[in-house]
C-alpha cells in the first residue's frame, strides 16, 4: 500500500504522518510526504495559534498595568518592532522543530519527503515536479487561508487580515473591523492596546454564538468599557470605498429606519472574516471529487472518493488546532481499516473551544454542552453560575471580571458541560474536559482546590450542582 500526504508540515498532516510511519514495512509499503511550505511549519505555527498568543501576551501585560489602579504613571506603549521580531524568532524555532520532526520520519525505509508542490491530474493521480504518483490513498492536509469578503468596492481597498496584523510593525491610528468571531475577538484588544481607535461591526446582538447569551453580553461590556471599542451590533456591511486621504469609508445597515448615509470612516479596514480551505491549487477539478458543502464525511474520507482523506482546516468543518490533530489520527486509523477491509470509524468530537478574548486576560472556554445543547440532546439538566467578582481569589489577584457556568444531568449528575469567561478559563478547560469526556458524576468530583487558586471557582459550581441532585 502506498499513501501520499499533501501538506505534511501542518498540524493535521504531521499527525497523519506520525501515526502511519510505524506501519511502514508491515501494513504500508511506501509513505510519501509532500509540502511546499517556505519555511514550512503549518498554519498554527506560522500564522495562527503560536504567533497570535505571542502578540496577545504583549497586550495582556499592558492592559493589566493600565487597569490596575494600584500602579502609578502612564502605561508603557507597545514596541511593535520588538513584538514582531521576538514573535518571528520564536516562530522560526517552532517551525524548524516541526520540519525536523517530519524529516526524521524519513529515517525509516519506505518513507520519503518531497519539498515541492503536489497537484492532482486524475483520480488519485498526483503530479509533483513533473513526476506522476498513483498512490492507493491520498491525504489532503493543506490548511486554510484568510477570507476577504466580497463586498462592493472591496477591489479598491487593501484590507489588513489577521496575517497582516501579526506581521505589522506599523499600525493605523484608526480602523473599522469586519468579523467579530474567534479571530476578531482575539485581535481587536491587541489593536486597541497598540493604540488603534476601533469600530467593530457585529451582525448579531452579540458575539460568541456557541455560548449562552450572557457570555457574549459580558464580553461586549468588557470591550466597550475596558478597551474603549465601539461595537455596532445588528449591523451589516453594505459597501466600502476609499477616502481622498487614503482611508476607508464603510457604509452599513443597522436595521433601523435611518440607514447610515455618511459611512464609518477610518484609516484602515481590518477583515477578520473567517478562513477557507486552501484547496484551489490542488487540481481537484481533474478528479471525481467535488469540494462543495459536506464533501468530507465523518471518517475524514471524501464522499466522492473514499480513498482520498481530507483533514484539518482543508475540509472546512472546524478550523481548530486540536481538531486538526484529531482529524489526522482518525484518517490514519481509517486508512489502515479501509485497506484491511474493515469498517471505518466516524470521528466524534466533544465540543472543546477556547477564545483568547480580553487580550487573553479574560479568555472564553466552552467544553461539552450548554444548557440549550443539552436539552436538544435529550438531557434534563441543572446549571450553576458563579461570578468572578464574588470570588475572593479572583478579587485579591485583581482579576475580578467574568463568570463561569456548569451544566450537569439532573437525573444522574453526569457533568455535561462548562462555559467560562474569566481569567485562566483556558487552563481550567482541560480539567473540565476530563470530567465531561469521562462522564463523571459531579457528586464524585472533589469540591476543594489547593488554596488560594483560581479553580476554587469550580468548587463552588460543583457544590451547588451536587446539592441540587437527589
Amino acid at each position: 500500500m502506498h499513501v501520499l500526504v499533501i501538506g505534511a508540515y501542518g498540524s493535521a498532516g504531521s499527525a497523519v504522518a506520525g501515526d502511519l510511519t510505524p506501519h511502514v514495512g508491515s501494513d504500508i509499503d511506501r509513505l510519501t510526504l509532500v509540502d511546499d511550505g517556505e519555511p514550512g511549519g503549518g498554519l498554527c505555527i506560522l500564522n495562527g495559534c503560536m504567533p497570535s498568543k505571542e502578540v496577545l501576551s504583549t497586550a495582556a501585560h499592558r492592559f493589566q498595568a493600565r487597569v490596575d489602579d494600584r500602579l502609578r504613571g502612564d502605561p508603557p506603549t507597545i514596541d511593535l518592532d520588538r513584538v514582531v521580531a521576538r514573535k518571528d524568532d520564536h516562530v522560526d524555532r517552532f517551525a524548524a522543530h516541526r520540519r525536523e520532526a517530519i524529516h526524521e520520519l524519513t529515517d525509516r525505509e519506505g518513507v520519503e519527503f518531497i519539498h515541492d508542490t503536489a497537484r492532482f491530474v486524475d483520480d488519485r493521480v498526483v503530479e509533483i515536479d513533473g513526476d506522476r504518483y498513483e498512490p492507493d490513498y491520498v491525504v489532503i492536509a493543506t490548511g486554510s487561508s484568510p477570507v476577504v469578503p466580497d463586498l462592493p468596492g472591496m477591489d479598491a481597498i487593501d484590507p489588513m487580515t489577521s496575517m497582516d496584523v501579526l506581521a505589522a510593525t506599523d499600525l493605523p491610528d484608526s480602523g473599522v473591523v469586519m468579523g467579530f468571531g474567534y479571530v476578531g475577538l482575539e485581535l481587536v484588544p491587541y489593536l486597541a492596546e497598540a493604540g488603534v481607535d476601533l469600530t467593530v461591526i457585529e451582525h448579531d446582538d452579540r458575539p460568541i454564538d456557541e455560548a449562552d447569551p450572557i457570555f457574549g453580553d459580558e464580553l461586549m461590556t468588557l470591550y466597550r468599557e475596558a478597551f474603549d471599542i465601539d461595537i455596532r451590533t445588528t449591523t451589516t456591511e453594505q459597501r466600502i470605498e476609499p477616502t481622498d486621504d487614503g482611508g476607508v469609508r464603510l457604509y452599513v445597515d443597522s436595521g433601523d429606519d435611518h440607514p447610515d448615509q455618511q459611512g464609518i470612516e477610518a484609516e484602515a479596514l481590518f477583515t477578520f472574516t473567517g478562513r477557507r480551505p486552501s484547496i484551489d491549487r490542488l487540481g481537484l477539478d481533474t478528479t471525481a471529487i467535488d469540494p462543495g458543502a459536506g464533501w468530507v464525511d465523518d471518517t475524514m474520507a471524501a464522499l466522492d472518493d473514499e480513498q482520498v482523506f481530507v483533514v484539518g482546516d482543508a475540509n472546512g468543518t472546524e478550523p481548530i488546532l486540536h481538531v486538526a490533530k484529531e482529524h489526522g489520527v482518525a484518517a490514519a486509523d481509517n486508512i489502515l481499516a479501509h485497506h484491511a477491509d474493515e469498517p471505518m470509524e466516524a470521528y466524534e468530537n466533544v465540543h472543546h473551544h477556547v477564545i483568547f478574548s480580553g487580550a487573553s486576560v479574560y479568555p472564553f472556554a466552552r467544553v461539552g454542552h450548554t444548557p440549550a445543547t443539552a436539552e436538544a440532546a435529550g438531557h434534563e439538566s441543572i446549571t450553576a453560575t458563579r461570578w468572578a467578582e464574588n470570588d475572593g481569589v479572583f478579587t485579591v489577584k485583581d482579576l475580578p471580571y467574568g463568570l463561569a457556568r456548569l451544566t450537569v444531568d439532573a437525573d444522574d449528575g453526569t457533568v455535561l458541560g462548562y462555559q467560562g469567561l474569566h481569567a485562566h478559563a483556558d487552563t481550567m478547560a482541560k480539567t473540565l474536559q476530563v470530567l465531561v469526556e469521562n462522564e463523571l458524576d459531579v457528586r464524585e468530583v472533589p469540591d476543594r482546590a489547593y488554596h488560594p487558586t483560581l479553580p476554587e471557582l469550580l468548587d463552588g459550581l460543583v457544590r451547588e450542582t451536587a446539592a441540587r441532585l437527589p
